[in-house]
């Protein structure tokens, strides 16, 4: 009898941590950071209020001064990064001369022996120019019915005011730097252009139908790797004749073998899919063959399961692991979350250092030091679990960590898996913010040139290819037929020929 109800109050006792838990939780969510860390740029937001407040104090004190006092020599350049002027930004000077060239002496004339020159960056408002197409008319004076004149080039839209670089720039403007189209009609209107949003809309519309085609060849190229991270976000998207929006998800597919020299090319594409059901990503990945890096997901591990032939191999993400063990221990600062958590960085450090190294190097690494640590943990979880409450986040934690153990501990015995989903993760931060500005997708269509923007956006970025002059490029291509179906590979960022970069700026550089 005293053994039941000792074993009935520890039971409670469990449960009042686990409520106290959920508030202790729900209030962070609501009113503390996400993230499990501070990164540096969360840290630089704090500083830039900081700087800015030192730079109006200096400014007040300089102003305030009865006289400009000579400048002392420094003995160092201060710490600061001042930024590097690129030699391809077009310069105009302006002269600050003295207003007489008379020696103040004895009034002889003065004769320039050198000059001072400093450079400042300045900005000009978006340039918006008017492309004028001219296309003369020829007669035969011997025969009068004779009329020739060049056709008309194609354009991105028919009859539109827009050419591929504005179109290019409303692109990258929505999708890569968060502006919706009705922020964009502001803006153009600030310099006297009345464009409804719904041209903009239409130009968007249109573009997209242009760029299928090679989003098709970019998604296959992803799937075609033998080593994908996948993972979703939601994405609520407008609902006709409800009222209210639905929430639809953009599947992310990525990859990236930079951390072991692999050969492919980093890419990350998105596909638009209306609910989370399995059947998604099974169509997605129906002809995919190789390592998956993935969440704890269910419809992951039924694809992976239906496969008779074992062709895909699963890949869970110790960042997931760690994540309720993390906030388990921010809420109670229990020894034995902070224990697993002491373990996981000590991996972390290993993978630090092995980063950028090849696979069969990155393999022997492993074997050698990581794999103790994780043999080690994985004993120690099977024997603290039977220990703590069964109802507790914590014993979750252990149960999940042991559930998907032979997909963690996949790194070990393979150099191009990551420990985590990190790659993905990355991926899909720029939707968030975008999707927190523009609130929803108005359509299911719109909600696929939503992933169709984003696939070639991405991935020229993680190219190190401007987006901008890169999808000029390929606009003004691809509308004028110089690149036929067959020819989309030369289009990919990785073939972009840097020429063409070249010539962007020149024509930057001619317009200002």
């Amino acid at each position: 009898m005293l053994r039941q109800v000792v074993h009935e109050q520890d039971e409670l006792q469990a449960q009042n941590d686990k409520l106290l838990l959920l508030i202790q939780r729900l209030v962070r969510h609501q009113f503390g950071r996400r993230s499990e860390q501070l990164t540096a740029d969360q840290l630089q937001l704090g500083l830039e209020d900081l700087e800015q407040t030192v730079a109006a104090n200096q400014a007040a004190q300089e102003a305030a001064a009865p006289a400009p006092k000579p400048a002392k020599p420094r003995a160092e350049r201060p710490q600061r990064n001042l930024g590097d002027l690129p030699a391809h930004l077009p310069r105009y000077e302006v002269l600050v001369d003295i207003e007489s060239r008379e020696c103040p002496c004895c009034g002889g004339a003065l004769h320039q022996i050198g000059e001072t020159r400093s450079e400042q960056l300045d900005v000009v408002p978006e340039i918006l120019r008017v492309r004028v197409t001219r296309r003369p008319r020829y007669a035969c004076r011997a025969c009068e019915g004779c009329v020739v004149q060049a056709p008309a080039p194609e354009r991105p839209i028919d009859g539109g005011l827009a050419t591929e670089a504005m179109v290019a720039h409303v692109l990258i403007s929505k999708y890569c730097d968060s502006l919706p189209l009705h922020r964009q009609s502001k803006m153009l209107a600030r310099q006297g252009i009345a464009l409804d949003r719904s041209t903009l809309s239409n130009w968007v519309g249109r573009a997209c139908w242009w760029l299928t085609p090679l989003y098709d060849l970019v998604v296959s190229t992803a799937l075609s790797s033998e080593k994908v991270f996948a993972d979703d976000t939601t994405l609520p998207v407008l609902d006709p004749g409800r009222g209210k929006t639905k929430l639809g998800r953009l599947w992310c597919y990525a990859v990236d073998d930079r951390p072991w020299c692999g050969p492919a090319h980093p890419v990350a594409v998105y596909v638009y899919a209306e609910d989370r059901k399995v059947i998604r990503p099974a169509a997605h990945l129906a002809g995919f063959r190789g390592v998956l890096q993935v969440d704890g997901y269910a419809g992951f591990k039924r694809l992976a399961g239906d496969r008779k032939d074992d062709s895909i191999k699963l890949a869970f993400c110790w960042a997931h692991m760690r994540r309720p063990f993390y906030q388990f221990f921010e809420s109670t600062q229990s020894p034995l979350a902070g224990h697993v958590l002491a373990r996981i960085r000590d991996l972390y450090a290993i993978e630090a250092e092995i980063r950028g190294h090849p696979a069969e190097h990155r393999r022997e690494v492993r074997q050698a030091r990581s794999r103790p640590i994780v043999e080690a943990l994985h004993a120690w979880l099977q024997e603290q679990v039977p220990r703590v409450s069964g109802v507790s986040d914590l014993a979750k934690a252990m149960r999940y960590a042991l559930h998907h153990w032979p997909g963690l501990v996949a790194f070990l015995d393979d150099g191009r898996i990551e420990m985590d989903t990190n790659v993905v993760e990355r991926s899909i931060r720029p939707v968030t913010l975008t999707r927190k500005n523009a609130l929803f997708a108005g359509s299911d269509g719109g909600a696929r040139h939503w992933a169709l923007a984003m696939t070639l956006i991405e991935t020229a970025k993680l190219n190190g290819v401007d987006p901008m002059a890169w999808l000029t490029d390929v606009l003004e291509r691809i509308v004028s037929g110089r690149v036929k179906a067959n020819d989309l590979q030369t289009l990919l960022p990785w073939n972009w020929k840097p020429a063409v970069a070249a010539r962007a700026r020149a024509d930057y550089a001619a317009a200002a």
